[in-house]
């Protein structure tokens, strides 16, 4: 039986995680990290009985500890109770999906420490991939990826080493305003960014699916994942969600993974790697499919894939710039402050603002998310 730590446990891949979890029996859950949920976590911690657990909101994490008393579990809070679960000493892997981040530090440390990581928070990759990567082969631990994407490019290229890879293709749904223009775009409501047409995620990463703000991050993120340049990451639109991503080799053959859109079928591959275990659920019927459908990505209406092209091919400190600003302001208008253009209008801006810092350390990428932040308050006012 594996030991598992789960980081971001009360969130959408933290909660499908542990139904994965509990439908092998073969996981035993030795950590567990929530930002507030106290009572999702409450329940997670009855259930599964971890001896570590994190509230990131320390007061929250101190009406828990009165909740649970009766039971052998230690309750942690803010960063440093984070880095505490995350190295829980019995963990192997640690499933990293808290959103934004917060996850760089905790990622890290569960690395030094010798765990693998299965990884769903690509923002520890897009903001410090050239300290992550590294560290994974120093430390001889795997980085096994959950996105949808990730998972079937890393999925494409099982068996295939040694073969040079041509092109990576990165699918996207387009997201709910595939084919609006600008203009239609104006007057769009939280409501209406939160409708994603094939898949079920979190409310951050919704509308980071709605302005393909997050098809820029798993961009920056594919090109160190797979140790190729940004040159050769491609998005290509596939409406249907049913071809998760391809890989293009020298020679021409293009490999993909397909199968209905269901995170638990990443999550599960990234846990039993290199095993797979029957996984319960629809199945595609090729026979009533109709059709599947191809479009080029529109740079032009969704700037923000534009923008995240130029911060990785910039690299440095751009990125954590991208990201940054992409969080506050999705903040911003999930809190219904700024509108919908504005998001990737607050990206540019913080982007156009930066001096780039060619080999920033964990602490400068920290100190300038901090600066973004600050820059983008005096532009638009606080949060």
């Amino acid at each position: 039986m594996r030991n598992i730590v789960i980081l971001g446990s009360t969130g959408s891949i933290g909660t499908q995680t542990l139904e994965v979890v509990r439908a092998n029996g073969d996981f035993r859950v030795t950590g567990l990290a929530a930002g507030s949920r106290t009572e999702l976590l409450e329940r997670q911690i009855r259930e599964f009985l971890p001896s570590i657990a994190c509230v990131f909101d320390e007061t929250a994490a101190k009406e828990l500890a009165v909740r649970v008393a009766d039971l052998p579990v230690k309750i942690v809070a803010g960063m440093d109770g984070l880095i505490e679960t995350a190295v829980e000493a019995k963990a192997e892997l640690v499933v990293t999906a808290v959103v934004g981040m917060v996850g760089i530090r905790p990622t890290i440390a569960a690395m030094e420490a010798g765990k693998d990581i299965a990884l769903a928070n690509k923002e520890t990759l897009v903001t410090a991939g050239h300290r992550i990567i590294p560290l994974a082969r120093e430390k001889g631990v795997q980085i096994l990826p959950v996105d949808s994407e990730h998972s079937a490019i890393f999925q494409v290229l099982h068996g295939e080493k040694g073969n040079a890879v041509s092109r990576i293709l990165l699918t996207a749904s387009g997201g709910p305003f595939r084919g609006w223009s600008r203009e239609q775009m104006k007057d769009v409501q939280v409501e209406d960014a939160l409708k994603h047409p094939n898949w079920t995620m979190g409310r951050k990463i919704t509308i980071d699916s709605a302005t393909m703000v997050n098809k820029g991050l798993e961009v920056m993120e594919a090109g160190w994942l797979f140790g190729v340049p940004l040159s050769k990451v491609e998005v290509v639109v596939q409406p249907q969600s049913v071809i998760h991503s391809m890989v293009e080799f020298e020679d021409g053959a293009v490999l993909a993974q397909l199968g209905t859109p269901d995170m638990k079928l990443p999550i599960q591959y990234a846990l039993y790697y290199p095993e797979r275990r029957n996984l319960s659920g629809g199945r595609l019927d090729f026979r009533t499919m109709g059709q599947l459908t191809f479009e080029a990505p529109d740079l032009v209406n969704f700037r923000g894939l534009a923008l995240a092209y130029q911060a990785g091919e910039a690299g440095g400190s751009l990125p954590t710039v991208f990201n940054a600003a992409n969080e506050w302001a999705v903040a911003k208008f999930l809190n219904r402050e700024i509108s919908f253009l504005s998001i990737t209008d607050s990206i540019e801006a913080a982007m156009e603002s930066h001096r780039v810092i060619p080999n920033p350390t964990v602490s400068q990428i920290l100190e300038t998310e901090a600066s973004v932040v600050e820059f983008l308050n005096r532009q638009y006012g606080s949060c």
